[in-house]
């Protein structure tokens, strides 16, 4: 095989290997969503935690529970803002932000919700 075919294929391996890690880093990154889900349910159900206006998780109150919990949950989110970042030319914080008022849409009664402007209220 001449040099060119070996880069091509080499070319080709590195995209489809690129393509499949990202298809198992969200994958996984997926189920740890899932698997966390339950108990950020119980925690705002608890009134501990909300979610603030950049589309992350903080707590409310001095009551701080599960803190590993909660910055898993947001290292994993901050990853994800920032993928679709860059897919879209633009920042991390500005889709945190527009992931902040779809969570607010989302959100049971009585949770924790930060409006644009920092403060708290209960929807």
């Amino acid at each position: 095989m001449n040099k060119l075919c070996l880069s091509i294929i080499s070319i080709i391996i590195s995209v489809l290997f690129l393509s499949i890690s990202s298809v198992g880093f969200a994958q996984s990154i997926k189920e740890r969503f899932k698997e966390r889900l339950p108990q950020i349910i119980e925690l705002k159900n608890e009134g501990i935690i909300g979610e603030n206006n950049r589309g992350y998780l903080e707590f409310v109150g001095a009551k701080k529970k599960k803190e590993n919990l909660i910055r898993a949950e947001n290292r994993d989110r901050q990853l994800v803002y920032e993928t679709i970042a860059k897919k879209e030319n633009t920042s991390a914080e500005k889709v945190g932000k527009r992931r902040a008022i779809q969570l607010r849409g989302l959100a049971s009664p009585g949770h924790w919700l930060q409006d644009e402007n920092g403060n708290w209220y209960k929807k």
